[in-house]
C-alpha cells in the first residue's frame, strides 16, 4: 500500500471516529427528545388519528403553538431517524406521516397503543417509567458526577446517589413527596407490564390475586409505599421491613427486589425468604422477577437494555447477575437450586428452592 493511500485510510478512519464520537455524544438527546414528545403527548396525538398523522396533526392534536411547528419537525426528525417514531410515506401536502412503533404504543395515555381500550390496556402506559429514567435531579444527576465518583478515595462505600444526593433514594422518598410519588408510579407501570406478560392480566401487585382468586395475596411494602395503596379487598397490603421479617407464605415473589442490593444484602433477603416458605416438597419457592446476563432474545437491544440498566443501577449500589452470580446469591442462602425461564424481553423469571 502506498503512503498516500496509507494516510488516505487513516483519515478515513479519523473521520469515522469523528462521527461515533457525535453519535455517542449526543446520544442522551435521544432520551431528552423522547421524554419531551411522551409529555407533550405525541404518541397518543398519533394513535387518536388512527395511528397515522401529520405534522400539522400534531401541532392540533397537541394544541402546541403555530409558530413552534418547525422546531416541532426537527424534534420529529430526531425520532424517526432514531426509530422511535415511525413514517408511513408522503402525504397529499408531501408532509410526512408520523405513525407508531412498539416504543410509542407503550407511551399512548391509558395504555391503549396496542389498539385496545384504554380501560382494557392499563398496562401498556409506560410514561410514569420514562418520566422515572429521565428524571434530572435524581436519575440523571449522579451520572453528571459519575468521574468524581469513580475518584473518590475517602472511603465509605458512598454510592454515586448518595455523593450528590446525600442520602440513599429511600430514604430520599420519604424527604422528597415528588420523588416518591415518581418512583411508585414508575413501578407499578413496569410491574404491570412484567406481570401483564406472566399472567395475561393487569393490576401490579393485584394481578396474581385476581388471575388466583382461591389463594390470598400479601404484598409487604415500605410503610410510604402502603399508606398509597389503593383498597382492594383481594390483597393484603402490609408496612415493614424485608429485612426483619416476612410474613409466611406458600411463595414469595421478589420482582425488581434483589437487583437494588449487593451479594451480602440479597442472601440477607433470600434466607428471610426461606424462613417464610414451607419446604420444596411442600411446594415453597421463591419467584424472582429479574435480569439475568446471557438469558433472553440473543439480538443488540436487549443487551444493550440490560447492560444500561445495570448502569442506572449502579449509581445506587444495585447490580444485574449473569447465572453464575444469581446461583452464589442462592447457594449463600442455603437454597438448593433454581431454574430459569427467559420470558420477559431483558428479563427473566426465576424458581429459587429451598
Amino acid at each position: 500500500m502506498s503512503p498516500a493511500q496509507e494516510e488516505l485510510d487513516t483519515q478515513s478512519l479519523l473521520l469515522q471516529g469523528y462521527v461515533e464520537l457525535q453519535q455517542h455524544a449526543l446520544s442522551h438527546l435521544k432520551s431528552m427528545a423522547l421524554a419531551c414528545a411522551a409529555g407533550l403527548g405525541i404518541p397518543s396525538a398519533i394513535h387518536r388519528r388512527g395511528g397515522a398523522a401529520t405534522i400539522s396533526d400534531l401541532i392540533a392534536e397537541t394544541g402546541l403553538p403555530e409558530d413552534k411547528l418547525p422546531y416541532l419537525r426537527r424534534l420529529m426528525r430526531v425520532l424517526t431517524v432514531s426509530g422511535i417514531v415511525g413514517t408511513g410515506g408522503e402525504s397529499s401536502e408531501t408532509t410526512t406521516v408520523y405513525t407508531l412503533t412498539p416504543v410509542c404504543r407503550v407511551l399512548v395515555h391509558g395504555g391503549a397503543g396496542g389498539g385496545g381500550s384504554p380501560a382494557s390496556s392499563p398496562s401498556r402506559d409506560m410514561s410514569a417509567l420514562l418520566r422515572l429514567l429521565t428524571r434530572p435531579s435524581t436519575t440523571l444527576a449522579p451520572f453528571f458526577n459519575l468521574e468524581a465518583w469513580f475518584r473518590d478515595d475517602t472511603g465509605g462505600g458512598k454510592t454515586a446517589f448518595e455523593m450528590v444526593h446525600g442520602m440513599s433514594p429511600w430514604s430520599l422518598t420519604k424527604k422528597d413527596a415528588s420523588f416518591n410519588k415518581t418512583l411508585n408510579d414508575a413501578c407499578v407501570a413496569d410491574s404491570s407490564m412484567t406481570m401483564d406478560a406472566m399472567l395475561r392480566q393487569t393490576g401490579g401487585g393485584n394481578t396474581i390475586a385476581r388471575a388466583f382468586p382461591h389463594i390470598n395475596c400479601s404484598v409487604l411494602d415500605l410503610e410510604q409505599v402502603i399508606s398509597e395503596a389503593p383498597d382492594d379487598a383481594t390483597v393484603q397490603f402490609i408496612a415493614g421491613d424485608m429485612f426483619k421479617s416476612i410474613p409466611p407464605a406458600d411463595a414469595v415473589l421478589l420482582k425488581g427486589v434483589l437487583n437494588c442490593w449487593d451479594d451480602d444484602n440479597c442472601v440477607k433477603i433470600l434466607k428471610m425468604c426461606k424462613e417464610a416458605i414451607p419446604a420444596r416438597d411442600a411446594g415453597g419457592k421463591v419467584i424472582i422477577v429479574n435480569m439475568v446476563f446471557g438469558y433472553g432474545t440473543p439480538d443488540t437491544a436487549v443487551r444493550e437494555a440490560q447492560v444500561l440498566v445495570d448502569l442506572y443501577l449502579m449509581r445506587v449500589g444495585g447490580i444485574e447477575r449473569d447465572e453464575r452470580e444469581w446461583k452464589k446469591v442462592f447457594f449463600a442462602a442455603g437454597f438448593s437450586g433454581y431454574k430459569i425461564m427467559p420470558i420477559l424481553g431483558t428479563m427473566s423469571v426465576i424458581e429459587v428452592f429451598p
